[in-house]
């Protein structure tokens, strides 16, 4: 654009004015927005950094639209990139609008004689400029944000499903949102190879299901770590039909990052052992799955099995640990159990009622006894490996 001598006295004008518009500029803001105010005295700074930066951005732009040294999106590069954190971009565009009006309501005082139209005219196009670069900024850094939470959330996934919980995890955590507090553990399998949309859209529909869950795909296995003080057998419900075909298991009850990652893990063997059992259920828990969890090398799921369907049986003394052992040995046949206890039928009916109330498990349903079986036989083989007094 030619520089006309009144040009050049509106440049001359405007150059002299910056420092009274920038201070007027933040007069507005404090007085206008009360989020302002309550904004830290080094965030107050930044803000005031842009908006001495968008006035002078203006000047150098009315010098020469066309080769300006300093573009719109460059004003925003005065302040750190935390800012779009701490300030939306509802409220960079408020910024925006009041330093523009404020330039706009000076205009006249800058502007030369005859030049009043033109300033207006170029206040707007900058403006129009200047709004388009912060909403650009503004779409980079969410960009930015959502590529480092991906990242982020597969480190601690990945950490989780390793059962590596240092000193690093809780924060990391804690920074995706996540605090100690019930968790809902479930793994299973996408619907085939997905690609980075279909990754997406599941991650999203996931999170409308349960918000700031923690969701890791790796190929076609599916895990999802969902902190909520809701009904959990409702969260199942909704998010298992997120999952692809084949089995889908529920971790153990966690609360603390350690416990998520016990029941991460156990789920994760739980998935890889499920096939063994042709009836599970879907979902399946994965204490459920214990004996078929040892048989694909769950050492977790070997020390568990022995403590709660062994261990209880073997302290409890009597005659419940001879009557459980002989009952299994001897086909699973009452008769054949009494006659080799030399005892009537119901004696060992009555003893093996006391094992299901005291573990849970009724020695006399098939699955049961299978559980029962597997730790029996895991139990005596650590005892034989134990050092004898």
């Amino acid at each position: 654009m030619a520089q006309t001598p009144a040009r050049a006295e509106t440049l001359r004008r405007l150059r002299a004015a910056t420092g009274r518009l920038s201070t007027a500029a933040l007069r507005r803001l404090d007085a206008d927005y009360p989020w302002f105010k309550a904004l830290p005295a080094e965030e107050r700074s930044w803000v005031g950094i842009v908006a001495q930066a968008g006035i002078s951005s203006f000047v150098a732009w009315y010098a020469d639209p066309q080769h300006s040294h300093r573009s719109a999106t460059e004003v925003f590069a005065a302040a750190p990139p935390e800012l779009t954190r701490s300030v939306s971009l509802q409220h960079t565009l408020s910024i925006v609008r009041t330093v523009v009006e404020v330039v706009e309501s000076h205009s006249d005082d800058f502007a030369s004689p005859g030049n009043e139209v033109e300033v207006r005219q170029a206040i707007l196009l900058y403006s129009r400029e200047i709004a388009f670069s912060a909403a650009e900024v503004y779409a980079r850094a969410a960009e930015s944000r959502g590529a480092w939470d991906a990242r982020l959330e597969a480190l601690v996934v990945d950490a989780l499903v390793r059962g590596e919980v240092d000193d690093d995890l809780p924060s990391r955590a804690a920074a995706l949102g996540w605090n100690a507090g019930p968790t809902l553990v479930m793994v299973g399998t996408t619907d085939g190879a997905l690609g980075e949309v279909q990754s997406a859209e599941l991650r999203r529909t996931l999170r409308r299901a349960a918000p700031g869950a923690l969701v890791g795909i790796h190929g076609e296995d599916l895990i999802v770590i969902a902190r909520s003080d809701g009904d959990h057998a409702e969260l199942t419900r909704s998010l298992l039909t997120s999952f692809g075909p084949g089995p889908v298991v529920l971790g153990p009850s966690a609360i603390t990052l350690v416990e998520v990652a016990r029941a991460t893990r156990a789920a994760v063997a739980g998935v890889a052992a499920a096939p063994a059992w042709s009836l599970a259920p879907r979902p399946v828990g994965a204490d459920e799955l214990l004996p078929e969890r040892v048989l694909v090398g769950d050492a977790a799921a070997r020390e568990r099995l022995i403590a709660i369907a062994y261990d209880p049986i073997t302290r409890a003394g009597g005659s419940l640990q001879e009557t459980v052992a002989t009952y299994l040995d001897c086909g699973r046949s009452l008769e054949v159990a009494a006659r080799t206890m030399f005892v009537h039928a119901n004696t060992v009916r009555y003893r093996l009622r006391k094992v299901a109330e005291l573990t849970g498990w009724d020695v006399l349903a098939h699955r049961d006894a299978h559980v029962l079986e597997t730790a029996f036989k895991l139990g005596r083989l650590r005892d034989a490996r134990r050092p004898r007094l």
